[in-house]
């Protein structure tokens, strides 16, 4: 298959495009197919010299193009668009050339017949397994449209909760990554300085500040293979927090840490009811909306409870009751409004209210949190540097005395 540009001219309007075809005669099919008439076409050079395919290639695509391209996919449907010229004008509007390559692929292939769930499975790293069945459930029912636009709120919300937490971590993030740099510092450039002084005078120091001292010549004598352990250290934390063991540990560590557990329970219960209740809505069946909202759950722990969730499911048991029972990774109210639902043959739309309420519950600890863990920092800095004063500046007071 070969990437062609083309421009063509459709009820007085000429556009461009690009789609992937075994030659330039697929080209003038497809776009005749379309209702275009063809005005001239180029295939695009070879992969290897190509700038624009370095590019897409070196390009990530971001949750917000993945909304953007739902939502406006979703508004052209609405307005009565066919699906192949919905996504060749999705392909133009995009700014993201990895993304504009992905669209180019989707169409192909919905112009050669095929579902457009097919086609975007067909690229799992870039639409996950919710968005697949989502848009799946929509075609079967014939409200792509509406499935599209639910996609869009559900990212658009997941999102938003992203930033949030992310933004509430930037501030304690800053101030330990400054006071790392000033400690090193200090240790390889203030602490040499009294060192030598105390050698010289011969004087006999507390173990504090024989600590400090070594820590200080280790620094100062191997740099280089300090800041190698550390970095070797972050990336040994990195890569045991990836392995399943080590992220089953960090998740439970989570879990049982004072103020952070209760807000990693609100997260993960936000984002199971808001992507259940949108499987649900979607037309998504019971089983198969658990599957999917496991697999975008975080927490190994949380995993786990919807995945006996799904099993009891599976028996034709209550649904409810495995999260009545789990209040220790699940909110009482998860638990209860599932139950309601039940009742009501509602699920869906308790799930919706119960998103809305530990969205918003998040939204404002975490908006708080800043000022929450300004006074341990403030200890953590006040500890540290009180240390170091009674360490190193407490011998200076007492050799002064001496003399």
């Amino acid at each position: 298959m070969t990437t062609f540009n083309y421009t063509a001219r459709k009820n007085g309007e000429v556009y461009t495009g690009s789609v992937e075809a075994k030659d330039r005669f697929e080209v003038y099919s497809q776009v005749r197919a379309e209702g275009g008439e063809i005005v001239s076409v180029t295939a695009k050079k070879s992969k290897l010299f190509d700038v624009s395919y370095w590019n897409a290639l070196l390009t990530q695509i971001k949750e917000h193009d993945k909304i953007v391209f739902a939502s406006n996919l979703s508004a052209m449907l609405e307005a009565g668009l066919p699906i192949s010229r919905a996504l060749s004008v999705s392909q133009r509007q995009t700014k993201n050339p990895r993304l504009e390559r992905v669209i180019i692929a989707i169409r192909s292939d919905v112009q050669k017949g095929g579902t457009l769930h097919n086609a975007l499975d067909k690229h799992p790293k870039v639409f996950s397994r919710l968005f697949v069945a989502m848009v799946r459930a929509g075609e079967e029912a014939g409200t792509l449209s509406e499935s599209l636009k639910s996609i869009a709120t559900q990212l658009g919300d997941a999102y938003k909760l992203k930033k949030r937490i992310k933004g509430a971590l930037i501030y304690p993030s800053i101030i330990l990554i400054a006071i790392g740099g000033i400690g090193f510092l200090m240790m390889t450039k203030v602490v040499p300085t009294l060192s030598k002084t105390f050698k010289d005078l011969g004087a006999e120091l507390p173990k504090s500040t024989q600590m400090i001292m070594n820590v200080s010549d280790f620094l100062v004598h191997n740099t280089v293979t300090a800041l190698l352990f550390i970095v070797l250290f972050v990336l040994g934390i990195r890569f045991l927090v990836h392995t399943r063991v080590g992220k089953a540990a960090k998740d439970l560590l989570l879990l049982k840490m004072p103020l952070i557990g209760e807000l990693v329970k609100e997260i993960n219960s936000a984002r199971m009811a808001r992507t259940f209740s949108s499987l649900l809505t979607a037309g998504v069946d019971v089983v198969t909306a658990l599957e999917i909202t496991k697999d975008v759950m975080q927490s190994t722990q949380h995993k786990r409870v919807i995945s006996k969730a799904q099993k009891k499911v599976e028996k034709g048991e209550s649904l409810s009751e495995v999260f009545i029972h789990r209040e220790d990774l699940f909110p009482p109210l998860v638990g209860e409004m599932i139950a309601v639902g039940e009742e009501t043959g509602a699920i869906a739309d308790m799930l919706d209210k119960v998103a809305h309420f530990y969205e918003a519950e998040v939204a404002q600890k975490t908006k708080n949190m800043s000022t929450i863990i300004e006074p341990f920092l403030m200890l953590f800095i006040g500890a540290s540097v009180g240390f170091f004063a009674v360490a190193m500046v407490g011998p200076i007071y007492s050799l002064s005395n001496a003399f």
